[in-house]
């Protein structure tokens, strides 16, 4: 007859278990896959098309044109150069900023009614 071990009642025993499957690769490699789609279409191609947008913004820039500057400084361009150009700013007062500096681009007769 087979007697119950007397340290069975107060541990259970343990039985030895198949190993557990860890994830697959499959699945290991979608999460940062579908982190870095994420992270394009909210954070990287928006920002892209704007840099684009602006850089046909400055390009299109011509002398008449009413802008406002990243700083804040209102004016009318009176001259384009290759990497400045001269904003008036009132009469007689004309400042050279970057062409990068450029916020805006307002329409004609914006200035005169403010």
């Amino acid at each position: 007859m087979n007697l119950p071990n007397p340290l069975d009642l107060l541990i259970a025993p343990a039985y030895a278990q198949a190993a557990p499957q860890g994830p697959s690769l499959m699945s290991t490699l979608a999460f940062p896959v579908i982190l870095l789609l994420i992270m394009y279409f909210l954070m990287i191609r928006p920002q892209m098309k704007r840099a684009k947008e602006h850089k046909a913004m400055i390009e299109a820039l011509s002398v008449g044109d009413e802008v406002i500057t990243n700083g804040g400084i209102a004016g009318t361009v009176r001259a384009i150069g290759d990497s400045f150009i001269n904003v008036e700013i009132s009469s007689g007062v004309e400042v050279r900023v970057q062409k990068g500096a450029v916020g805006n681009v307002l329409p004609k007769g914006t200035l005169k009614s403010a």
